[in-house]
């Protein structure tokens, strides 16, 4: 068994490619049962946001594998021919399928290094996949490993704490001035998309009150409904920026509409109380000399860019951190999965052992009717003993070699030293009979899969 990823982001694809093999998620769970029935492929999850679209499975073989999930979502859009996907697409091959999906959890690859909705995303993936029944064994610890990876990570790096955006940059730079947004009151002069995502922020922050005001009466009156707030004629603003003790200011005016004699009388009124200014317009709206006035901390366009470009610096700090982390979190799944490559071995090697040691039983004592049920339990307990000091050594040195360089090469002996692969009594080989009751496994097992796994994404 193998585990890869097909898929495509926003780093190998354009939006035109992305949006054509998104999946909605009324369809995601179609599409799912879709995938586990072509050839060869045992589980399956997909994961398609705005950003990208991944196809995670464990397969039979990796040649045949990777042929089927390029099939699979060619098929998810007809529109698109192979000629045009497949420049756009990546494909990863056990471990570095798994330290994909690792990065990818911990938002390592996202636009946005740090964010938290991918993770969001990929829980909500994961119980469709669930609900479908199309994960089992090893996607299931995968996946779960993945989630734990990420919560990890942003518990033992500040990977997600230094904003990355302009508007939560000026939320930031205004608690470190206010300590604490809880009883605040924030005045947004104009309308400008950032400075209405920045209200937006400081008011999940605690900020009390929002007072608005633009030049267009109707257009504060709209704002302030969708905000709670206060809209303020614009001619009288100036009067009332004593009461804030934030300014906003974005909007289209080419000259100041603040100047540093406004700001001196509005923190005259405040008694002194600390004013934090934020211009986002381009051109300024608000005086540079603002800044000599006492109490009053003014911050353009360019210094909350400047404080964005710090943070940023800092999350990838934080993220070679998380890369750390990562590594070894892989390892030890990878070796988690390589001890799973040598179970179907040993349990056809004691399967195969029991069934001629049964068979033997069977033809001596069908000759020796005579023996007592004592008699009879003592050679069945001394043909126990041999099978199980002659195979004894093998299973150790499987269990051993499993994850060095050579266990495949072990495994590989123990099957032909056996004769594993040959049919049994049954008529069946053992692999044969093994796949027979992993799938059964995956079906009959999966709801308590299913229990613990959903305890673990909440």
């Amino acid at each position: 068994m193998h585990v890869i990823v097909l898929g495509l982001s926003h780093k190998t694809a354009p939006i035109e490619i992305r949006e054509k093999l998104a999946v909605p998620e009324s369809r995601l769970g179609e599409a799912l049962v879709r995938l586990c029935t072509y050839e060869g492929v045992r589980e399956g999850l997909l994961l398609s946001t705005c950003n990208r679209v991944e196809v995670y499975s464990v397969v039979d073989d990796i040649d045949v594998g990777h042929e089927r999930l390029l099939e699979f979502l060619a098929d998810t859009n007809l529109s698109l021919s192979s000629e045009e996907l497949t420049p756009h697409l990546y494909w990863y091959v056990g471990e570095r399928a798994i330290a994909h999906l690792f990065r990818v959890a911990a938002s390592l690859d996202s636009m946005v290094i740090g964010e938290s909705q991918i993770l969001g995303q990929l829980k909500d993936a994961f119980e469709v996949a669930l609900a479908h029944k199309t994960t089992g064994v090893i996607m299931n610890k995968i996946v779960k490993k993945a989630i734990s990876v990420a919560k990890r990570v942003r518990t033992e790096t500040k990977i997600a704490e230094a904003a990355v955006s302009v508007s939560y940059a000026a939320v930031e730079l205004a608690k470190k001035i206010f300590s604490n947004l809880n009883e605040k009151t924030v005045m947004l002069v104009g309308a400008g998309e950032m400075a209405k995502l920045a209200a937006r922020h400081l008011i999940a922050q605690g900020v009390r009150q929002v007072r608005i005001t633009t030049r267009t009466p109707q257009h504060a009156i709209d704002l302030a409904e969708r905000f709670g707030g206060t809209p303020i004629p614009f001619d009288h603003f100036k009067e009332d920026m004593a009461a804030a003790d934030i300014i906003l200011v974005s909007t289209g005016a080419s000259h100041y509409l603040i100047d540093a004699e406004d700001v001196q009388r509005a923190v005259a009124k405040r008694g002194n109380r600390p004013m934090f200014l934020i211009d986002i317009s381009v051109p300024r709206n608000i005086e540079p000399a603002v800044r000599h006035v006492d109490n009053a901390f003014l911050f353009d366009i360019d210094d909350l860019q400047h404080r964005v470009q710090q943070n940023r610096e800092e999350r990838l700090r934080e993220a070679e951190k998380a890369e750390r982390m990562i590594g070894e979190e892989v390892a030890g799944t990878v070796e988690w999965i390589r001890s799973l490559e040598v179970t179907p071995t040993i349990v056809a090697l004691r399967n195969r052992v029991d069934e001629i040691k049964q068979a033997e039983l069977e033809r001596v004592l069908g000759r020796l009717p005579h023996l007592s049920p004592q008699d009879r339990e003592l050679i069945e307990g001394l043909a126990s003993a041999i099978v199980n000091k002659l195979i004894h050594r093998t299973m150790v040195t499987l269990k051993a070699e499993v994850n060095s360089a050579n266990g495949p090469a072990f495994i590989e002996a123990a099957r032909r030293f056996f004769s594993l692969d040959q049919s049994s009594p049954s008529g069946t080989t053992e692999e044969e009979r093994l796949r027979s009751l992993s799938s059964k496994s995956r079906l009959s097992g999966h709801e308590e899969a299913e229990s613990v796994v959903r305890k673990q994404v909440r």
